[in-house]
């Protein structure tokens, strides 16, 4: 009703509009005339006229049937919209359905090989650190094994050495007895001579010796020097040394030194000459041999000697060569008789003493040699065993390294694997999909997808 009376208002409005103006032009004839009351009452009655109503009444019908068309027209093109937009969903979820399809199948392929490949560097590892605790324990027990039997001949050996060392050492003692014997044979021998000639000197003056001790003794020394010296030093000592303190230096009268081939110096010996002439009465041996044994010392002589003339009708002297370390060390007083004599006696005793100086020190080598050998061993020992030790730990570091790449192999694979099994429900998910899922919910899209139907039916 209220749409029937529309018109009415816009004309009461237009009415209302031409009372309230007092001229009035005509839009045909373009003439203008006057408005009053009684013109509008008469457009009113006119407008309410018969005809007025059927006119308004097919505008009406009109209207409400362009109305009609425009709304069924809107309704087929949301229908029309629709229909686009469930084709593309269907084309859309077809077209994600083969791309899950082939993303599953590569997926899945890829998955297959890298877990095969991961199975087969499982296996190569596996096989490795089997083969490197075989070859391991083989290379140990190569280098062991010969070792072992190393070790155990070098014992032996180390020990026959020893049992040989023994039986030098038993060997060089029964030498030194049968040296030592040699030498009380000598020792006898010459006091046999000192026996033959103590009658001799007895007889003897001072003018058969000579006038001049010194150079008697070295005439005697000259006589033998080239045949039984001959790498000796013989000479006067000419050097006068003083100590702290004294005024006057002092030196002693000849100096001896002997050399073997190699000009090693094995004896020195400091001779002190004295016969009658030089002192005065009641002179004595004793109160010389405190100023030669300083001589000796000043010089760095082993030995020291005095050969004397005092005192001769002293037996002790007398009887053969005195030896005086009980008062100083290594000293000796004699008759110019036994000059020679003593000479002899303390140069062999003394290469002797070389002699078996060096073959101590040789064997003390040859002990040095195999103490160092044995130390040589036991440090190779060591050493090998903090390389086997070493060795071991470093292989079973690369064992746990091994170890540590198997589990985290296996890992990957657990995730491989279920992400194989995340993919195979993603696809039961996608074949799953339905019309029905898509619309609960949703009933426009329900009631557009049960419209479609029932067309297609």
């Amino acid at each position: 009703m209220e749409e029937k009376f529309f018109p009415f208002s816009q004309i009461h409005i237009g009415l209302f509009k031409l009372i309230s103006m007092k001229d009035v032009r005509c839009p045909s004839c373009n003439a203008v005339f006057e408005m009053d009351a009684s013109g509008y009452a008469e457009i009113v009655s006119q407008i309410k006229g018969d005809e007025f109503e059927k006119e308004l009444k097919i505008r009406l019908n009109d209207a409400e049937a362009n109305h009609k068309m425009k709304l069924e027209l809107a309704e087929q093109n949301i229908i029309s919209q629709k229909d686009k937009e469930i084709s593309d969903l269907k084309n859309q979820i077809d077209n994600h359905s083969k791309d899950i399809e082939f993303a599953k199948k590569d997926v899945l392929a890829k998955a297959r090989e890298e877990i095969y490949a991961k199975d087969k560097q499982i296996e190569r590892l596996k096989n490795e650190r089997k083969a490197a605790e075989d070859n391991t324990e083989l290379a140990v027990t190569k280098a062991t094994g010969p070792l072992e039997k190393d070790i155990l001949d070098l014992k032996n050996k180390l020990k026959s050495a020893d049992t040989e060392k023994e039986l030098e050492i038993k060997q060089m003692e029964q030498t030194n007895l049968v040296k030592l014997s040699a030498k009380d044979e000598i020792i006898r021998l010459k006091d046999e001579e000192i026996g033959r000639v103590k009658d001799m000197k007895l007889k003897m003056s001072v003018k058969d010796i000579g006038e001049n001790l010194e150079q008697w003794c070295e005439n005697q020394f000259n006589m033998v020097r080239a045949t039984a010296f001959p790498n000796a030093y013989f000479e006067k000592d000419n050097e006068s040394i003083k100590d702290e303190g004294e005024d006057h230096g002092t030196k002693g009268d000849y100096i001896f030194r002997d050399s073997d081939f190699n000009g090693v110096e094995f004896i020195s010996i400091m001779f002190e000459m004295k016969d009658k002439m030089e002192g005065t009465k009641g002179l004595t041996n004793d109160s010389h041999l405190a100023k030669l044994d300083k001589d000796r010392k000043k010089k760095g002589c082993e030995y020291a000697v005095l050969v004397s003339m005092l005192e001769p009708e002293n037996e002790l002297y007398n009887s053969g060569p005195v030896d005086m370390s009980h008062k100083y060390e290594k000293m000796y007083v004699v008759r110019p008789q036994s000059f020679m004599t003593i000479l002899s006696l303390i140069r062999n005793e003394a290469r002797k003493s070389l002699e078996m100086r060096t073959e101590l020190a040789a064997i003390r080598e040859q002990n040095i040699d195999y103490e160092n050998f044995e130390n040589k061993l036991l440090e190779f020992q060591e050493g090998f065993g903090k390389n086997v030790l070493s060795a071991r730990n470093n292989f079973e570091t690369a064992i746990k390294d091994i170890d540590a790449t198997i589990k985290k192999l296996e890992k990957i694979k657990g995730s491989l694997t279920t992400s194989s099994r995340q993919l195979r429900l993603a696809n039961d998910k996608t074949q799953d999909l339905s019309i029905k899922k898509l619309t609960r919910g949703n009933p426009t899209m329900k009631a557009k997808f049960d419209e479609l139907k029932s067309d297609e039916d």
